[in-house]
């Protein structure tokens, strides 16, 4: 099995920083995507930044210049450095991994979910 363990987030003041990090583990053969997510009250779950299977990074537009994504610890590990936070960035962010495994197929997996709340 795999998982995916979030850590970071918390309360912090507008225009502040936190740092995100997802570390995947268990029979894993290959990570192929991972990255983050998000979802704020009542709307939909929506694409923060991930590394695609091509090598790529993607950005949402709203947190290009302000978020950096990252991979360390032989890649199994994803982290996301937020700055100049703003009160519309308050959300549920989730780690997201699409993850080959030793010995069986192909999914995507979904970490537990870390709030971030921006607000004065």
């Amino acid at each position: 099995q795999v998982q995916l363990v979030e850590s970071g987030g918390g309360l912090v003041q507008p225009g502040g920083s936190l740092r995100l990090s997802c570390a995947a583990s268990g029979s894993i053969f290959s990570i192929n995507a991972m990255g983050w997510y998000r979802q704020a009250p009542g709307k939909q779950r929506e694409l923060v930044a991930d590394f695609t299977s091509g090598g790529n990074i993607n950005y949402a537009d709203d947190v290009k210049g302000r978020f950096t994504i990252s991979r360390a610890n032989a890649k199994n590990t994803v982290v996301l450095q937020m700055n100049s936070l703003k009160p519309d960035d308050t959300a549920v962010y989730y780690c997201a991994a699409d993850i080959t495994g030793t010995g069986y197929g192909t999914a995507l997996y979904w970490g537990q979910g870390t709030q971030v709340t921006v607000s004065s």
